[in-house]
């Protein structure tokens, strides 16, 4: 309590302007990332090679031009924020985390120069691949969700669940901060571009609809909205 009341208090000291916040409407069905998602067409594919990093779950082989999403898990979109709960020094002020561009960087990181497997076995609705890859043997989900940078999504393998619990008890990664559900963020944020800023992203978080991370377990209570 003590915590969001804090948090409440310092949103009107973040040196970030009202027209960053995002508006909240109500939902009336899934998003269109939110179905985009989810597996929708049997697909047995192959693919091997270099590969470039989108973000935190999405390669792209530039020989064949394919894109594939990393099957089962989910991170933040690179425009997404997420809040570090922990005091810093002297300061007040939770300090805005870029879960987004981290989650790519980890991936960025575990791939480097080696060539990446990938067994496609479906599309999403977007026509995205999904499939399990492999680096040097070591399956590039579940070395995402190991360090925290990414969440299961159903359905998953229970060796995922595992590394999903592991790391949300060991607070690494995003577990470590206040952060929106993705597939929430994706339903209501107006602004998508690399410069949104942070104060949107608590707006978010204070209206929240789901809690996924511990941080969120001892502060249901949410403070009210502001712009400024």
């Amino acid at each position: 309590m003590a915590r969001w009341s804090l948090l409440v208090s310092l949103a009107t000291a973040l040196p970030y302007p009202a027209h960053a916040a995002d508006l909240v409407g109500t939902r009336s069905g899934p998003s269109v990332e939110e179905r985009s998602s989810q597996p929708q067409a049997d697909v047995s594919l192959a693919i091997s090679g270099r590969a470039s990093v989108v973000d935190g779950r999405t390669l792209w082989f530039p020989r064949g031009g394919r894109m594939v999403r990393l099957a089962s898990i989910d991170a933040c979109e690179l425009p997404q924020w997420s809040y570090d709960p922990s005091r810093h020094g002297t300061s007040t002020i939770p300090k805005p985390v870029p879960c987004g561009p981290f989650a790519k960087a980890w991936l960025k990181r575990s791939i480097g120069n080696a060539q990446v497997t990938c067994d496609v076995h479906a599309k999403g609705g977007d026509g995205v691949l999904l499939g399990r890859c492999v680096v040097r043997g070591k399956d590039l989900a579940a070395e995402m969700l190991r360090v925290g940078w990414a969440r299961t999504i159903s359905p998953a393998p229970a060796a995922y669940a595992a590394w999903q619990t592991y790391a949300m008890s060991a607070r690494h990664g995003m577990w470590a901060t206040y952060v929106l559900d993705m597939q929430e963020w994706r339903a209501k944020a107006v602004d998508r571009t690399l410069s949104r800023r942070p104060i949107a992203d608590f707006n978010l978080l204070a209206e929240r609809e789901s809690e996924i991370s511990p941080p969120f377990e001892d502060a249901r209570k949410r403070p009210r909205r502001t712009d400024r």
